[in-house]
């Protein structure tokens, strides 16, 4: 919707109407409010989130069933829906209200040590893998098909392979990204956060406090999860990262691949790239098809 704005007069008017009992908190915008929806401080305690477009309303429901469950077998906080809401004054989309969960995004000035955390996450991440699938939603349009096959994003793939082959080295993309798509996750399906990424990663006094944002959550191959091997990760802490997860080797192929992929949408103008995204972009696609 085109001419939706998701604004502080929105979010005060929704909770007044849908949460009485919150009617008077303050609301004002989170400082870094993310792509796939519009974060806002309620109050000191709670956020509202609510989609920004219709493909992300997919996510609401999804997260309020899950979370609360997978929260119990995960050694950090994550996000705790505490109400759903409903469409009005013209927003057309279910939107929720969270626990707040203090921390910042992960920065290289915000991380007391590198090596740590990826251990930490490391942890994270086989704790998250270890949960009961049972029931748990498949890949699809609801989280972009992360989890899923790496060939629903081939055509991308070969179209900035062309856009990009006076800038790259093609025949060697091409070869990487043939070694994703020709091995497949071999085990029972496991939970996959779907968006590991240094801005979903809260610290604290320099440590990993809590991994936030699930709206791409699934159940299927955990290779998409492994992306910031590439894009935070470099030197001694990449190679920790990979020694704790402790997965076959064919998981980092794939792996490859969906970093490979962003990387090369990024830097063929397929998409509306942050400025980090922009920034890195170059040297992931040289990192991934030097391995």
């Amino acid at each position: 919707m085109k001419n939706l704005t998701i604004d502080k007069s929105l979010v005060k008017k929704l909770v007044s109407s849908q949460f009485p009992q919150w009617k008077e908190l303050p609301v004002e915008p989170v400082a870094s409010s993310g792509w796939d929806n519009r974060t806002f401080h309620l109050g000191k305690s709670m956020l509202a989130r609510l989609p920004s477009a219709a493909d992300y309303e997919l996510q609401v429901e999804k997260e309020h069933t899950w979370l609360p469950k997978l929260a119990r077998s995960l050694p950090l906080p994550i996000p705790i829906p505490l109400e759903m809401g409903n469409p009005e004054y013209g927003y057309p989309w279910k939107w929720s209200i969270y626990r707040w969960l203090e921390g910042e995004p992960a920065t290289t000035a915000s991380i007391n040590d590198l090596n740590e955390l990826a251990t930490d996450l490391a942890n994270f991440l086989t704790a998250l893998y270890k949960i009961e699938t049972t029931g748990g939603p498949l890949p699809g349009l609801h989280n972009f098909y992360r989890g899923g096959s790496l060939s629903v994003y081939s055509a991308d793939v070969h179209r900035a392979i062309v856009s990009l082959k006076d800038k790259i080295n093609a025949s060697a993309v091409v070869r990487t990204w043939e070694k994703a798509l020709a091995s497949s996750w071999e085990y029972p399906p496991v939970w996959v956060h779907g968006d590991i990424s240094a801005g979903n990663l809260l610290m604290q006094e320099g440590k990993l406090s809590a991994v936030i944002d699930f709206g791409q959550l699934a159940v299927g191959d955990p290779a998409c999860d492994l992306v910031i091997n590439w894009t935070f990760f470099h030197g001694k802490s990449r190679k920790i990262f990979q020694e704790v997860l402790s997965l076959d080797k064919t998981i980092w192929s794939r792996a490859r691949g969906w970093a490979l992929w962003k990387a090369l949408i990024v830097a063929a103008g397929f998409t509306n790239p942050n400025n980090a995204e922009s920034k890195q972009c170059w040297q992931i696609i040289e990192d991934v098809i030097a391995e």
